[in-house]
Order: structure tokens, then sequence, then C-alpha cells
């Protein structure tokens, strides 16, 4: 399958023995995700759940300093909290985000409209086709 066009992104995973140690390498970067002891694994680097937060929470906080700092407010740090919960077959993915900085009601309103169009947010809220398909032995 190819989609002849150019990806937005790439990343690969490579587990081998380990329980349940993955490597994970994007972009030249590379980071080890893991299952916790309690789920028979090393506990050597974040959940696949967590790094989905993770991934939600850049993406929030980048998106919001990137409209702070273009609209020129004053925002000294921003805070993204996430937690996913499994209710029977839904998921629920709570989000508090907290600014530390001299921000008025109304510019924080609209960065709370801002974090919902944060790039990941929309993918995770939007319509998701994955596509697989095997490759050689």
């Amino acid at each position: 399958m190819s989609l002849n066009q150019v990806p937005s992104a790439s990343a690969q995973a490579h587990i081998g023995r380990e329980h349940y140690q993955t490597t994970i390498t994007s972009a030249g970067h590379t980071l080890i995700a893991d299952e916790p002891e309690t789920s028979m694994g090393t506990d050597l680097g974040m959940s696949p759940y967590s790094l989905l937060l993770a991934s939600l929470g850049s993406c929030t906080a980048i998106t919001l300093r990137m409209y702070a700092d273009r609209k020129m407010w004053v925002v000294d740090g921003i805070e993204v909290k996430l937690d996913l919960y499994r209710i029977n077959s839904e998921t629920i993915i709570e989000r508090v985000i907290s600014f530390s900085g001299n921000l008025t009601d109304e510019q924080r309103n609209r960065l709370l409209t801002i974090a919902n169009s944060c790039p990941v947010h929309q993918i995770l809220t939007g319509n998701i086709d994955i596509k697989t398909r095997l490759t050689g032995a």
C-alpha cells in the first residue's frame, strides 16, 4: 500500500524478546516504551497509553505557547495534566490546563478554545483510518 504522499510524521518501533521493552525511533530521536512490572514489563519507559497522553499534552502545550507568543500575552508557564479512563467500552481523557502569568479571563477562555484546536486533539477526535499491511518474512 502506498499513499503516494509524503508522510507528516514517521516512527518505527522494535521489540525483541524483552518483556515488553520497545525501542521507538522517529526523526533521529529514540525513546523506550515499556509496561509496568505489574503487567510483566520492566518499567523502563512509558506505557503506550502514557505515550498517547504525552503526545496530546505536549501538542497542547506547544500549540498554546505558539498562540500566546503570537499574541504577545504574558504566559510564564503552561501545565497540561492528563488522565485516561477506560470505562466499559468508552475511553475518556481528562485534560486540565493551568497557566502562570498575567492573563485576563477572556484570554484564558480563548486559550481553552485554542487547546481544542491542537493538531493531536484534532486527530484523536476526528476520523482516523489505520491501514495495516504485512511486509516480507
